[in-house]
């Protein structure tokens, strides 16, 4: 007798997204570089330690509008921008005519690259905004992602590249991926209309219900790919041979890129199609609803100088054990290292990172030193800690040593530390903290000894 009553409860809950997913489990043969479920209070915006709110009508000094042509100010206020309360962040368009309020975010983070060898994912769970025909003239929601060196110059796209994950212009039952690269106008990418393409959202209208967006960066085939898929469906891909050795390097060779959260109002794409947007039958208040986004990266990609990728029974902790071989990590990246031996460091470390190690087997005599491989290129005042803990990132340390500028970020030393005595197997976390919010170490590897 008790079960209609409950069944009605849970369709209750659905309907409202209390029931929420968060981010989805790691892929077998993947880590987690970052992501961001967007729990948290109803009305509190999205977390500061992971996005930068854009705001107006444009980047200081930038083009106008964005470069786009859009009419809208982009602002912090909640109710343009702000979590739900059941894990998820809405960007909500307010007004009418000419005059709207939106919001657009970016990550603070800047170096989403794979490194040589290796697939980088970065995905979205996105409902767009729920609205369709004269009433979305106008409304342009996007998840995208722009080349790094493109923060604090403003006037070098395309060619630091641009990798529209999603787009969509006035309510269409369509997702467009697009790669904007090289000169404007023309040029390999056919500026600014970009390299594209469009299908319908698969089953359910892109409008009506979530949907899973994702960009792949091969670097593990030769010549590269750049693939999109929506809900795990392949719908667009770039191959690197299709771009001279210059254009490819430009949107490639930098540091990496960041990503955006954004629904526009008007401007050159939604008015392509429909004329000028918005109209006076563009209806307000829909907002763009994202569940999660967060970014992976392949285990692939034999570095053949360095051991192998921990086995899934976990490393002895007397090995050398590959800082870039986490099973986890926040707020760092992974680059090629000149130390001996050649392969890859794990670099742009700063307070609050932290690294993840799945099985690190002590045995059963106490490990009592901690070495780590390290190098600093940090200025002048600015330094901090290396700290292992076990089992958490906040848990008390059982040993660390600080450092400072060595010469450079690829001047390495070794360091030992004292650490309390470990035995039997653990997750091992390597964090960082420090009094300056700047990079202040590389890691390439670390041992223990008894």
């Amino acid at each position: 007798m008790y079960l209609r009553p409950l069944i009605a409860t849970l369709v209750a809950l659905l309907g409202m997204g209390a029931l929420v997913a968060a981010v989805p489990p790691t892929p077998t043969g993947w880590s987690l570089v970052w992501s961001d479920d967007f729990n948290g209070p109803a009305g509190s915006p999205p977390s500061s330690a992971n996005w930068i709110v854009d705001t107006g009508h444009s980047y200081p000094g930038g083009p106008a509008n964005w470069g786009t042509g859009e009419i809208q100010n982009y602002t912090a206020d909640p109710a343009n921008l702000s979590l739900d309360g059941s894990g998820n962040l809405r960007i909500t368009p307010l007004g009418s005519g000419q005059n709207w309020t939106s919001a657009r975010i970016e990550t603070r983070r800047a170096d989403f690259k794979p490194a040589d060898g290796r697939i980088l994912r970065i995905e979205g769970r996105i409902q767009m905004p729920n609205v369709t025909g004269d009433a979305a003239l106008g409304y342009w929601p996007a998840f995208w992602a722009l080349g790094s060196p493109y923060r604090g110059n403003y006037w070098n796209w395309p060619g630091i590249g641009e990798f529209d994950i999603m787009e969509n212009v006035n309510g269409i039952n369509a997702v467009w991926a697009v790669l904007h690269c090289g000169v404007n106008p023309g040029g390999p990418c056919n500026e600014t209309t970009g390299l594209g393409a469009s299908r319908a959202c698969p089953g359910s209208t892109c409008q009506s219900a979530f949907h899973t967006y994702r960009f792949e960066w091969d670097r593990s085939v030769s010549p590269n790919q750049l693939r999109w898929y929506v809900d795990g469906q392949q719908f667009h891909s770039v191959s690197q041979a299709q771009f001279d050795a210059t254009t490819w390097a430009n949107m490639t060779g930098h540091a990496g890129y960041f990503l955006l959260l954004n629904v526009a109002m008007g401007g050159a794409f939604p008015n392509a199609l429909a004329g000028q947007t918005p109209t006076a039958a563009t209806v307000s208040g829909r907002p763009m609803v994202v569940d999660y986004v967060a970014v992976w990266q392949s285990g692939g990609g034999t570095q053949p100088t360095d051991p192998p990728t921990n086995p899934p029974g976990g490393v002895d902790a007397r090995s050398t054990i590959q800082a870039e071989r986490y099973q986890a990590q926040s707020g760092t990246m992974v680059e090629t290292t000149t130390d001996t031996g050649g392969g890859q460091n794990v670099g742009a470390i700063a307070n609050g990172d932290w690294l993840r190690f799945d099985g690190v087997a002590f045995g059963a005599t106490p490990a009592r030193q901690f070495n780590a491989r390290v190098a600093s290129g940090a200025a002048g005042g600015v330094s901090g800690l290396v700290q292992v803990r076990l089992g958490s990132p906040t848990a008390p340390p059982i040993g660390d040593f600080a450092i400072a500028n060595t010469g450079g970020w690829q001047s390495w030393r070794t360091v030992p530390a004292n650490i309390a005595p470990t035995t039997g197997t653990h997750t091992v976390y390597l964090t960082f903290s420090s009094g300056q919010p700047a990079d202040f170490v590389n890691v390439n590897w670390f041992t223990f000894a008894s």
